[in-house]
């Protein structure tokens, strides 16, 4: 299949009718790659979310991860998720024309009328503390919605939502330039731009939320992200920023 004429200049893709996880592939390839490439794959059979949580993939959902060597210590290179979440809010509102159903929900999902419609997972290569490569795996519920999970975020499908029918290469069409444009962002101007962008389109801002981490809960007022993209939650200690939880809204 032919690129698009607004596909990013350097970037590689690749299309695959079936893998296991495009991550996986991702990994697996990106020691010949010659630069950053997208990997799509038309059925994924052991896809995966944060946490080792199953990935499910009905068919016509989009499966892929975008593989790089982006340079720079693990926290910035870290930051790559809310350009991701950037450049999806880009392309389903281009899709459907209509930016209000959707929002960003931290730390990588993308709400569609408060259902979960994407996800993000970031997974590095390297030695150390030294990031060889960078994979960013996204999955979008393009036709279908798999079964929800207990006590998360009911997930919805961009059809049974909007009625909007968007194939999984056309719909990297048009991720691919809007992660090219956040990125770009990123890399001229720091994370400032990207952060109040990502604000902007934020679940729950100044909302109370929980937060849960492996060994802790803490609810509280949502009031932002740090500079180092860690959520910042205000409760009757005051305020205190977390890099890493699962958010619920209950």
């Amino acid at each position: 299949m032919p690129l698009s004429s607004n596909w990013p200049a350097g970037v590689g893709r690749v299309i695959l009718p079936e893998i296991d996880s495009t991550n996986a592939e991702a990994a697996r390839m990106a020691p010949g790659l010659s630069g950053p490439t997208w990997i799509l794959a038309l059925r994924q059979t052991r896809g995966r979310g944060r946490r080792g949580r199953d990935w499910r993939d009905p068919e016509g959902n989009f499966a892929a991860s975008y593989v790089t060597r982006p340079g720079g210590p693990p926290d910035q290179v870290a930051l790559r998720s809310f350009v991701a979440a950037l450049a999806l809010h880009d392309a389903l509102i281009t899709v459907t024309g209509r930016p209000e159903a959707f929002a960003l929900k931290w730390p990588n999902d993308v709400l569609l009328n408060g259902g979960k419609l994407a996800g993000i997972l970031l997974e590095s290569i390297g030695h150390g503390t030294q990031v060889g490569h960078l994979v960013i795996g996204i999955g979008v519920n393009l036709r279908m919605a798999p079964v929800a999970e207990e006590g998360a975020v009911p997930p919805v499908s961009l059809m049974g939502e909007t009625g909007a029918s968007v194939a999984p290469e056309e719909f990297l069409d048009l991720l691919a330039p809007a992660f090219a444009r956040w990125e770009d962002q990123l890399v001229t101007y720091g994370f400032a731009p990207i952060r109040r962008a990502w604000l902007d389109r934020a679940a729950r801002l100044g909302q109370v939320i929980t937060a849960r981490t492996v060994t802790e809960s803490h609810t509280g007022t949502f009031e932002g992200i740090d500079a180092t993209g860690a959520l910042q939650l205000r409760d009757a200690r005051g305020l205190r920023s977390i890099p890493a939880a699962d958010v619920y809204f209950a």
